[in-house]
């Protein structure tokens, strides 16, 4: 017999672990191919982040690999959003249809509190590897300009 899923811990999931696929695998179960795929991207951002630290800010590979993190958390966060939005009815329509009315999709203070988080969480995420890819592809451009020129 199935467990009714949780709203406000696949919400929790999602902004926690939502970057490796923990709320899909949670929602889904563990055959999610889409959730299989979250890690991927993930794994990629953090190389990039290891790339600059080891070979600092100029390292052209880190300026694609970085914001891949970003956007991964982005997504996560929004996930957890749309988890928190959706009413009791449309939550067991998706995840519960054979247990309707089981109190499972209800939103509670912890389910507001993880929408807060997710929603400052996905914000800094995306605006931060947004700025960090922009000003790396404009210095890009500003040193070529100045290799031509001279």
């Amino acid at each position: 017999m199935a467990h009714a899923k949780n709203k406000t811990v696949a919400v929790w999931l999602a902004l926690v672990g939502g970057s490796l696929g923990l709320h899909r695998f949670y929602l889904r179960g563990l055959g999610d191919w889409v959730g299989w795929l979250h890690p991927v991207p993930t794994a990629l951002g953090w190389y990039g982040v290891e790339r600059v630290l080891a070979y600092g800010q100029d390292d052209k590979l880190s300026w694609v690999l970085i914001p891949l993190l970003g956007m991964s958390i982005a997504a996560a966060c929004l996930t957890g959003i749309v988890y928190a939005l959706s009413d009791a009815e449309k939550w067991d329509g998706w995840f519960n249809p054979s247990k309707p009315g089981s109190g499972s999709g209800r939103t509670n203070w912890l389910t507001i509190i993880a929408l807060v988080m997710a929603l400052l969480t996905g914000t800094i995420a995306f605006m931060g590897s947004l700025a960090f890819g922009i000003q790396r592809y404009f210095e890009y451009q500003i040193e070529e300009a100045r290799k031509i020129s001279q």
